[in-house]
């Protein structure tokens, strides 16, 4: 044997050796699908009130479809819906990523994926649910409250002064004005229609419901949603996962930051209010009214 030969086997047992030292997700050979949770109500993220919103997911994602060696990324949604600007803008940012990094992405979803949550889910190439989970509810909804007649009971009068002829629609101090109603309703109507336009261009030939059934704001359990073509089929992530990457593939969770620096930095991880962190806080009946907003979106869908 040579000596080069020699230390050529020298160099190929060191990196064999190392190679234990490496975290899997970075080994070559192994399948790896970086795993993302997209969970709570979309929009403002208060205190009281986790949630989800472009600014708070988009580092995850980046990482998640960074990964080396990733063959997919997973996204696990659990989400009523909410605010249909944020909803598309994490939409379009999936896409965008899934389009550079030309990587699948496979959703799974868990207990709902409803309104906004199911526009989130469209970014996926594949959508598997649980057969309990509830998916749908493509529609737009608004409400609000009329105080009027009660200010009067209790001797208050209302003083209110705009510029701009419309600048105070739909006041809830003020009578319900039919010209406003009709003004929200065509609103409505234009953030429906982007709705509905981006299902069907995401689901495209799999629909398999009439625009009667799919787009009136009704939703539905994982075998009817399977069955209408809103989802793919029935399916966990980890069986689903190793039947297609093998027993061995890898499913990292990548977290968004939390602790010190996330503080330090301005940012709260999903969930990480809690009542018993607002001594002091000032802006606590407003919370408080956010959280029972937040309790009445989950509880439409039994939750």
């Amino acid at each position: 044997m040579s000596e080069q030969t020699r230390d050529r086997g020298v160099m190929q047992g060191l990196l064999e050796r190392l190679k234990e030292f490496v975290p899997a997700k970075f080994r070559r050979g192994a399948a790896v699908v970086p795993v993302v949770r997209l969970s709570g109500v979309i929009g403002a993220v208060t205190p009281l009130r986790p949630g989800m919103s472009l600014a708070g997911v988009a580092k995850t994602l980046e990482r998640a479809f960074g990964i080396r060696n990733a063959k997919a990324v997973a996204l696990v949604i659990n989400s009523p819906g909410g605010s249909p600007v944020q909803s598309r803008q994490i939409y379009l940012r999936i896409r965008q990523l899934a389009a550079e990094k030309n990587l699948p992405v496979l959703v799974f979803v868990e207990d709902v994926a409803a309104s906004g949550g199911y526009m989130i889910a469209c970014a996926g190439d594949e959508i598997f649910c649980d057969p309990s989970s509830i998916l749908g509810s493509i529609g737009v909804v608004g409400g609000s409250f009329g105080f009027q007649d009660l200010i009067k009971r209790i001797g208050v009068e209302r003083r209110l002064y705009t510029a701009g002829e419309h600048k105070a629609m739909l006041d809830p101090f003020l009578p319900e004005n039919p010209d406003d109603v009709s003004r929200v309703k065509a609103l409505q109507r234009e953030i429906h229609a982007i709705f509905i336009a981006l299902v069907k261009a995401s689901r495209g030939g799999r629909l398999k419901g009439t625009d009667d059934t799919l787009f009136t704001g009704e939703y539905w359990a994982g075998e009817t949603s399977v069955s209408l073509g809103l989802a793919d089929a029935i399916g966990d992530l980890r069986s689903t996962l190793r039947a297609r990457y093998g027993d061995k593939v890898l499913t990292p969770v990548i977290a968004p930051a939390s602790g010190m620096l996330a503080g330090l930095l301005g940012r709260r991880s999903a969930g990480a209010g809690t009542l018993a962190s607002l001594d002091g806080f000032s802006g606590l009946p407003d919370e408080l009214i956010s959280a029972l907003e937040t309790r009445a979106i989950w509880a439409k869908f039994g939750f």
